[in-house]
């Protein structure tokens, strides 16, 4: 007997910005697979994650929870054994679950050194081979039809199934020859936070290029669900799993860093060509699958379920969402002197603030990922000379930094201008230091709070 309950197909693209699809209004990037799918579903525009870093991002979007709260602060942790995941809590309901394509970073470092890789497999920290039904560590990107084919053809008959996929794109560092027909650096808008340069705008050509080099793989995962017959009856969520590698994004809580696409399709149940300005977090995809397949949510969650907004139904939504930034990378402390490497911080969002609490001002700020790029570079030759914008030398070489930033992201999205301090917004900035200490307390952060009181 069929099961009625739907299918579910994750798929994330790796480092990856709103509003870099055609879909949410860029006019140059080449996506248009991706922008047909939002026509079919749809579209959040107010989608965040968790961190702006892929291992506790992830960990957020598989627990409904935030990586503090399931003890995933330092980057390279395997996410422990006794927190219960999203295709854990189908499979016991009855659902075929998998994992793969490329690396998913939760179950530690891939190439771990000798002394860690033997203290993980010791103790027995690798645990994901356990926690689906099938799993790919890592195949590469001509790999991806061939290894969902390989999936649907495990699944049982009349099963229901969940797959989660993980991409290369557009990760960085940005290959030169991504697609036939590059994408113009002259053409493209820059961004209020990114200085008119030519190595910024060369970096982000390349960084278009692979975001329409993932827009294909992305279609060749819809072509095979159709060719299977699984067009109709499937849950499709694609999302960034954290913002793109260039300043103010990738390890930055500031907006391009948390900031990412998020489409869902439903054909049974969402209106096609939708959108919602509602806030949601990665955190609340776990929740909203488990409650589309009828699957009771573990106490712990702290994710919220929007099957209503997806079902056209009124949803009383966030009021809030909240970032985190901790360890990048497996350097040790000795190797780490900026904070591309190393930085604690944590932020909240509403509909019009954010307010960003930096734990470690002391960290001279650099890029994660590209600081050795053009870009960056000649944005720090600039600066030296005294050529660069002074809002943006004051964003990105005040040194130490400010311990909280407040941006009022109707009049300033670029988040530029610092308001933390004014009078005239010291409500905003108390209402949202108390949001932010309550979910601090509750998530049993260990950063110091915010207020003491």
């Amino acid at each position: 007997m069929q099961d009625s309950r739907p299918n579910m197909v994750i798929i994330l693209s790796d480092d990856h910005s709103v509003p870099h699809c055609g879909c949410y209004d860029d006019p140059v990037i080449k996506t248009p697979n991706l922008d047909r799918f939002a026509g079919e579903g749809i579209r959040f525009d107010r989608g965040f994650v968790t961190a702006p870093q892929c291992v506790p991002a992830r960990a957020s979007l598989m627990t409904g929870r935030r990586p503090s709260a399931v003890r995933m602060g330092r980057f390279n942790s395997p996410l422990p054994p006794d927190v219960i995941t999203l295709p854990e809590l189908l499979r016991a309901e009855g659902y075929y679950t998998g994992a793969g394509r490329r690396n998913f970073h939760l179950d530690g470092p891939g190439r771990a050194g000798p002394l860690t890789g033997e203290i993980i497999e010791r103790h027995g920290l690798r645990t994901w081979d356990t926690r689906v039904d099938w799993l790919d560590r890592g195949s590469p990107p001509d790999q991806t039809v061939a290894k969902v084919n390989e999936f649907v053809d495990g699944a049982p008959a009349g099963k229901p199934f969940f797959l989660w996929l993980s991409f290369n794109d557009p990760h960085h560092p940005w290959d030169a020859d991504a697609i036939p027909e590059p994408h113009d650096p002259a053409q493209l808008e820059l961004p209020p936070y990114l200085p008119d340069l030519p190595g910024v705008r060369a970096d982000v050509a390349r960084y278009y290029d692979e975001v329409s080099r993932m827009d294909g793989e992305f279609q060749s995962v819809l072509d095979v669900l159709a060719e299977r017959g699984f067009g109709d009856d499937t849950i499709v969520v694609f999302m960034g799993d954290n913002g793109y590698a260039f300043p103010h994004g990738k390890g930055s809580l500031y907006d391009p860093g948390l900031h990412v696409p998020l489409l869902m399709r439903w054909p049974a149940v969402v209106e096609r060509g939708s959108t919602t300005g509602e806030l949601i977090s990665c955190e609340d995809i776990a929740p909203t699958l488990l409650e589309a397949a009828g699957v009771s949510l573990p106490e712990e969650m702290s994710g919220h379920s929007f099957v209503k907004l997806l079902r056209g139904e009124a949803l009383e939504g966030r009021k809030y969402i909240f970032g985190e930034r901790g360890p990048h990378g497996s350097a040790t402390m000795s190797e780490t002197t900026k904070a591309n490497g190393f930085d604690l911080s944590r932020c909240v969002r509403s509909q019009r603030f954010k307010l960003i609490y930096n734990c470690t001002p002391h960290q001279e700020y650099a890029p994660v990922d590209s600081a050795s790029d053009p870009g960056w570079q000649e944005m720090v030759a600039a600066h030296q000379e005294g050529t660069l914008d002074a809002a943006l030398s004051r964003a990105y070489f005040t040194h130490p930094r400010p311990v909280h930033e407040l941006f009022d992201l109707e009049s300033d999205p670029g988040e530029l201008e610092n308001l933390a301090g004014r009078s005239e917004l010291a409500e905003v900035e108390r209402e949202l230091k108390i949001a932010l200490q309550e979910k601090m307390i509750l998530d049993y952060d260990f950063l110091p709070l915010p207020l003491r009181e």
